[in-house]
């Protein structure tokens, strides 16, 4: 085993990298360079900070520099990466701080950089008080901002604009969400994005507004250099106090032009089931890689902070000289909009058209548990099979019930390969605290396999 490993990266994939590195070889020479100045921090966590789920800041950052050198693990904050050379093996580092460039030798690479935001092109963009929401400090600023404000713009309708929308209005303020595409969540099918989008209008009718089939053209400003009012396309105009950019994210990558490192879907780097990129002493873990999607079989990027950490512990295995393999995601998502559950797994019926299935699918309303419990809620669920195969494609879920304790069910089984007819007869733990005699997920089974006969 090579002596010396350099980890490029201070966010999830990079820092579990050194750890379980560690962990496996307490002799092995590790260093790690980071353009932030915090490190191995939950990023995911932020919205809760910034709507006082999450009381103090610091709880979301779990090892700080001192803790890794501890374990002997160098950290370099505030040092970014500008280049690779793998002929050499070396990284080129400039300083933030005093802007120094100097070259670092390595045995092995890990390249763990993340993602980075998507800027859009409007104008006056660089107006005070327009955030995007990435690191401990931006959850910060927004937090402070929100305190003086009354008004506020999400732009894009991903994920963490949904989370925010309860941080928001948690803190009282009025929120416009403004989304491009023709439905929030695009990633849902159409039928369950305009159920999410309903149950969060009729929730906060005066305090929340969701524009979609809408762009903005320009922020304007006051004397001050604040942002105060938001433009759209269709002659809108929208004051606020507060805009958060959530127009989506793209690997960090940019530095790698010229490596000879192979880049996949949307630059990412390519990666195979050992993390190795197409360089064999030099690995990439976490948003900067590209997945590999069980369910449709093709390369695609879905960056999330559980496969930055299982990636992670993947290379750094490989890495010690035992053996691990990644095999992929089937792109597992979830959040909540207050007690209201919002997951998926597997891909859409839209999306199942389009990667050549022919998709089958069934619909169920029903409450999560016994109707007679006085806790029991309502949850919808949209479950998705393949008519040649009767292999289950994906499931949605929505809902003021247990969603995942049903998404959790489908992901095995589609791991497993399991058929609709097995699957609709599988023997869910049952009692009248946790479900329903017939748990929904098997009745939606039950109306597809029916279907399929007929």
């Amino acid at each position: 085993m090579s002596n010396k490993v350099v980890i490029i990266g201070g966010g999830a994939a990079g820092p579990k990298t050194a750890a379980k590195l560690r962990r496996e070889n307490p002799n092995i020479k590790i260093e790690m360079y980071t353009q932030d100045d915090i490190i191995s921090y939950s990023a995911c966590g932020l919205p809760y900070y910034i709507g006082n789920v999450i009381k103090e800041v610091n709880t979301l950052i779990l090892r700080s520099p001192d803790d890794f050198r501890k374990q002997n693990i160098e950290v370099y904050t505030k040092s970014r990466c500008l280049k690779v050379n793998p002929e050499k093996q070396t990284v080129l580092i400039e300083d933030l701080l005093s802007g120094n460039k100097y070259e670092v030798g390595y045995n092995i690479l890990v390249l763990a950089t993340g993602a980075i935001p998507i800027i859009p092109d409007i104008e006056n963009i660089e107006l005070k008080n327009i955030f995007k929401l990435r690191t401990i400090h931006d959850g910060i600023n927004i937090k402070k901002r929100i305190k003086e404000s009354k008004k506020a713009v999400l732009v894009g309708g991903g994920y963490i604009s949904i989370e925010l929308l309860e941080a928001f209005v948690s803190n009282n303020l009025t929120v416009t969400l403004i989304e491009k595409n023709s439905q929030v969540l695009k990633m849902f099918d159409e039928d369950f994005s305009q159920m999410i989008a309903e149950y969060i209008l009729n929730k906060f009718p005066n305090q929340i507004k969701i524009l979609t089939n809408e762009n903005i053209v320009s922020f304007e400003g006051n004397e001050k250099g604040e942002v105060k009012k938001v433009i759209t396309a269709s002659g809108k105009e929208i004051e606020t106090d507060i805009v958060i950019l959530g127009t989506g994210i793209r690997p960090n990558t940019d530095f790698l032009v010229g490596s000879g490192i192979e880049l996949g879907i949307n630059n990412s780097i390519h990666v195979g089931e050992t993390m190795q990129t197409s360089i064999n002493n030099i690995y990439a873990v976490g948003d900067c890689t590209d997945n590999f999607n069980l369910v449709t079989n093709r390369r695609f990027w879905a960056p999330m902070g559980s496969t930055a950490n299982k990636e992670g512990r993947c290379a750094a295995i490989n890495i010690a000289g035992r053996h691990c393999y990644f095999d992929g995601v089937m792109n597992s998502t979830t959040t909540k909009f207050f007690n209201y559950t919002i997951s998926m797994i597997g891909i859409s019926y839209k999306d199942a058209i389009k990667y050549g299935f022919q998709p089958e699918s069934a619909t169920v309303t029903k409450r999560d548990k016994s109707g007679y419990m006085p806790n029991s809620g309502i949850i919808t669920l949209k479950l998705i099979a393949d008519k040649n195969t009767h292999l289950l494609l994906g499931i949605q879920g929505v809902g003021e019930g247990n969603v995942n304790q049903r998404i959790n069910a489908v992901i095995p089984a589609m791991i497993g390969k399991t058929k609709l007819e097995t699957f609709m007869n599988l023997d869910l733990p049952y009692s009248p605290e946790h479900s329903p005699a017939i748990d929904p997920v098997l009745n939606a089974a039950q109306i597809i396999c029916s279907k399929l006969k007929n």
